[in-house]
């Protein structure tokens, strides 16, 4: 968990770095920080299953899931 934990701080340390520069690096440190959340998404779908085929709740919006 420290690992994942260094690894956010390191994710957060290079958008800030990045923000304003206008070289590029901002928009690859999102991209970044987007695929370890994708990975993050894909651990937690691993583990409590897929839910394309469950009824929406009350509120519930089809574009959150």
């Amino acid at each position: 968990m420290s690992s994942d934990t260094e690894k956010h701080q390191a994710l957060l340390a290079t958008l800030k770095a990045a923000q304003g520069k206008g070289d590029g690096s901002f928009e690859q440190a999102v991209t970044q920080a987007f695929e370890h959340v994708f990975e993050h998404l894909e651990r937690l779908n691993a583990v409590s299953g897929s839910d394309e085929g469950r009824a929406l709740h009350a509120g519930e919006s089809p574009t959150l899931r």
